[in-house]
């Protein structure tokens, strides 16, 4: 399954595809293990991962670093993390933007993503039974549950940031479940993936242009030390989760990969483009704020739209992401002899 040798363009695609996967990680409701699926990249992934081993530990430890880098396919996952990481300073930033000032359209666009993928990963699975259809139920109500839990108050502790980072790797690992939503249930998402995030992008700003004061702001450092422990959970994370789901897609395919679907079903009750969001009030009906003077969410309602002008760009903006989804998987059956 793993292959050393890419062209420049097969290179190229892979590094895109690392951008989307980061991207739809960021979007609470978007679970980047469905791009990697959609693709055709996830069992790939979750096998280079699953490499990281005692014997990769090994190889590092004798100084075998090019054994090492091609014991954990290195070449693919150089290439996709690379992706993934340009995301969280690029695209990312551009999806915070058009969530902002275009909500309604973005979910409506990630919610056709979803629809088509749902499309097109059932119209590849041909085991259907009484275990697998029962796996789909299962899939299906755990998704909607989720989709419906109330989000908690956010905590700095660096034990639980690392908990944190271990949780929002489960949408790479596991399509369906998103792991950026997961966050917002916790408490965490705005801590994790945004003001910490922004704290090593000013930070990075600020060393390149040799002003090193940052070294005096305890909330800086407070900041990029909660970034260090996340990121260590996050790889302590898709390492443990891609051992394990090796482990069952190996013995129990069928029902992994119906249960996955039952997953991605559920999660269109998240991304559900018409829901407005319900901040937490105390007695005096006041909002209540977190430490940034941020209001705490407490729950999205979701409702049913009229039939207006936004609500038929919204309704063409879900035909283009299942169009988006189509066309990626045509593409990926013409180069599936050579395809990542």
């Amino acid at each position: 399954m793993i292959q050393e040798q890419r062209t420049l363009k097969q290179k190229f695609f892979l590094v895109l595809k690392g951008l989307a996967m980061g991207a739809a990680n960021k979007v609470p409701g978007v679970s980047g293990g469905v791009v990697a699926f959609v693709t055709g990249f996830y069992e790939e992934f979750i096998y280079s991962l699953k490499q990281i081993n005692t014997t990769a530990l090994k190889l590092l430890v004798n100084g075998r670093f090019k054994s090492f880098y091609h014991h954990i396919n290195g070449p693919f996952l150089t290439l996709l993390f690379t992706g993934i990481i340009l995301s969280f300073f690029s695209i990312s930033k551009l999806l915070d933007y058009l969530i902002k000032h275009f909500e309604l359209l973005v979910w409506s666009l990630f919610f056709g993503l979803i629809i088509g993928s749902i499309y097109q990963i059932n119209k590849n699975f041909k085991d259907w039974n009484l275990r697998t259809y029962t796996a789909l139920l299962l899939g299906i109500l755990i998704g909607i549950s989720v989709s419906f839990l109330n989000p908690a108050k956010e905590n700095d502790n660096l034990w639980f940031v690392f908990f944190c980072g271990i949780i929002s790797v489960s949408g790479m690992t596991l399509p369906g479940f998103s792991g950026s939503f997961l966050l917002i249930l916790i408490g965490n998402y705005v801590l994790l993936l945004v003001d910490s995030v922004n704290a090593l992008s000013t930070t990075l700003y600020e060393v390149l242009g040799g002003n090193y004061n940052f070294l005096n702001n305890p909330q800086r450092i407070r900041m990029l030390k909660v970034l260090i422990i996340f990121t260590l959970g996050s790889i302590a994370g898709l390492v443990s989760f891609s051992h394990a789901l090796s482990y069952i897609l190996k013995r129990y395919k069928s029902i992994t990969l119906s249960s996955i679907i039952g997953f991605i079903i559920g999660s269109l009750g998240v991304v559900w483009p018409w829901k407005k969001i319900i901040f937490k009030k105390n007695i005096n009906n006041e909002f209540i704020l977190d430490s940034r003077g941020l209001k705490i969410i407490e729950n999205y309602k979701r409702y049913i739209p009229e039939i207006n002008v936004e609500t038929i760009y919204a309704t063409l903006c879900i035909i283009t992401g299942v169009l988006i989804v189509l066309i990626l998987e045509s593409y990926n059956k013409k180069t599936t002899h050579t395809d990542v």
